[in-house]
């Protein structure tokens, strides 16, 4: 198919998300020189710890250097779960049952906490508690996910259910699957409309957010904090990280424990109701079960379908992105073949080495990073618990236990990751041809 048919006229290489919601706050007048507290990074994690903070009267300021907002907090899919990228007898084998069962619990407990949160903000931002069906894979993935039912309704409180594949329709209008879990215990959201919400009540708590001012080194002495950015000095009492996917040369010891990892997505142009309710009859939100998996669902307004999946490791042109993602969806729903890409994008994730997001402090510096793509409630929930240490308040989070590993020799570039994409696209065809 041509690009002329392909695309929509008014194809657009940006979030279909910031149609309604573009990221706004950019640059200062002038730049605050004084604060008690500097958060680095203007998306879901650093807006609230600075919420948080600004509530209990502590004078901060949030720092991007884009639009705040403008990263993956503006990008993703707005897929919200309460889940781990991490199975669990492989996580009891990593750190032990008790940690292990307060991480999954602790996990759990972020969706109702981000839910409490944008009803007490009154935040507008199509928050949908709709339900998340995994699509199995596999048969053998089908049987993972039933073995694991029974725990997950017992973490999130909710019904879980198993939906084999003769009764699939039911959830999603495609026989590419293998059956799957149907969990209620998950939402979906607008992405930028929250950010943009959650940016607004920062600022009317106090907080000062400064976009478009690019952090170029932070130097500790003994009167504080010098922070350097391309806007002049400010000084302060703490340090705050919550640049993820986005941390760069300025914070070298982090940088080394996260692993920045590209997410591609595309927005359809709209379909008709009908062919919305085949395609999606509950509008649950949709993963599948691959190790390059892919992720979708339909619009707030359930005209048009948005599909994300791992399609590259850095950013590559949003056409060619939208083509491979493209080919993807069409073969789960070849109902789509006729129908054009509207939007297409991309934004960093950020991976840790041991899949687990960590909160805490090294060398003065207090952090909330590294939630695997499934950022929406837990970064929301790790900006929350980093204010409430920082305020020298009661935080037994257990992300805030254990080391926070690196891999010798890395510094934050991840070279290797074609490598691994390719292994893991090549293992998810060998489980699918053999089972």
């Amino acid at each position: 198919m041509s690009d002329n048919r392909l695309f929509t006229p008014d194809f657009k290489m940006q979030p279909y998300w910031w149609d309604a919601a573009l990221p706004g706050i950019g640059a200062p007048d002038e730049i605050v020189k004084k604060v008690d507290v500097c958060i680095v990074g203007g998306g879901y994690a650093g807006l609230s710890c600075a919420l948080e903070l600004a509530r209990n009267g502590t004078n901060c300021v949030v720092l991007d250097s884009k639009r705040i907002g403008q990263g993956a907090s503006s990008r993703n899919g707005g897929l919200v779960s309460g889940g781990l990228k991490h199975a669990q007898t492989e996580l009891i084998k990593d750190v032990g049952k008790d940690r292990a069962t307060r991480l999954l619990k602790e996990s759990a407990g972020t969706l109702p906490f981000l839910e409490d949160l944008i009803t007490r903000e009154k935040i507008d931002c199509d928050f949908a508690k709709v339900g998340r069906f995994s699509c199995a894979w596999t048969h053998r993935h089908y049987d993972a996910l039933a073995r694991s039912a029974d725990f997950t309704e017992e973490l999130t409180g909710l019904p879980v259910r198993m939906v084999p594949p003769g009764r699939q329709r039911e959830e999603i209008g495609s026989d590419f699957y293998h059956g799957g879990q149907m969990a209620e215990g998950a939402a979906t959201i607008h992405p930028a409309k929250y950010v943009g919400g959650l940016a607004d009540s920062s600022k009317r708590a106090g907080a000062i957010l400064l976009g478009q001012t690019h952090v170029t080194g932070m130097t500790r002495g003994p009167d504080g904090w010098r922070v350097e950015t391309s806007r002049g000095t400010i000084r302060t009492d703490k340090v705050m990280l919550g640049t993820n996917g986005y941390t760069g040369q300025e914070a070298p010891w982090f940088r080394r424990r996260v692993i920045p990892v590209a997410s591609f997505l595309i927005a359809t142009e709209e379909i008709p109701p009908e062919l919305a309710r085949e395609l999606v009859p509950h509008a649950r939100g949709l993963a599948d079960t691959r190790r390059v998996l892919s992720y979708f669902r339909l619009s707030p307004d359930h005209k048009r379908v948005l599909w994300g999946g791992r399609v590259g490791t850095t950013a590559i042109d949003p056409r060619e992105s939208a083509r491979r993602l493209r080919h993807v969806m069409t073969r789960v729903w070849p109902q789509l073949n006729d129908v054009r890409i509207s939007h297409s994008w991309n934004g960093n994730v950020a991976f840790t080495f041991d899949f687990l997001p960590h909160l805490g402090e090294h060398k003065g510096v207090h952090y909330a990073l590294g939630c695997q793509g499934s950022g929406v409630a837990m970064q929301t929930w790790m900006g929350y618990q980093t204010a409430r240490m920082m305020l020298s308040r009661n935080s037994e989070s257990a992300f805030a236990e254990g080391r926070f590993p690196t891999f010798p020799g890395y510094s934050g570039n991840p070279w290797v990751l074609p490598l691994i994409l390719m292994w893991y696209r090549l293992r998810d065809q060998i489980e699918r041809n053999w089972t």
